[in-house]
């Protein structure tokens, strides 16, 4: 699909508040309403738009700790990276799983309310899993930057 320059006016729009009404929307990118909602429509079909969220304090939902957990599979074989990535994925401490070049092979960004949390996603998830060879984790102590927006600026 091919998007252009009202398309990503649009989308740096709404990837800032997704809640703004669309008169509002349609003033800012300089469309009449129903051009606006159009392509707002189309964007959403065609998979540009996949998803709308609302992003939850971490602290205030009660996940306390950010944890950054690098993974090594035993073997570099796809069977055993598909096993993983649906174990992963269904594990709820994991808010983000990266298949990854380098020295490991996945990194995943965890969130828990406690270290013991986290023990008990390790037992769980980790250290079942007899495909991985080793894993390291980073404490996150501070969130110097987090955002959900793409640079759709033109270069």
């Amino acid at each position: 699909m091919e998007i252009d320059r009202i398309d990503r006016s649009i989308l740096i729009q709404l990837q800032k508040n997704n809640r703004i009404p669309n008169l509002a929307l349609a003033e800012l990118v300089g469309l009449s309403p129903p051009a606006c909602l159009k392509r707002v429509k189309r964007l959403r079909e065609e998979g540009v738009i996949v998803g709308d969220v609302s992003i939850i304090n971490p602290e205030l939902a009660g996940h306390k700790m950010t944890l950054v957990v690098s993974v090594e599979m035993e073997r570099d074989r796809g069977d055993i990276y598909q096993i993983f990535r649906h174990s992963i994925s269904k594990a709820t401490e994991v808010t983000q799983c990266y298949q990854i070049s380098g020295s490991y092979d996945f990194m995943l960004i965890v969130t828990v309310k406690d270290i013991q949390a986290y023990e008990v996603f390790v037992e769980r998830v980790l250290r079942k899993d007899l495909n991985i060879r080793k894993f390291h984790t980073s404490v996150s102590m501070r969130t110097v930057k987090f955002s959900t927006e793409l640079n759709l600026e033109e270069a």
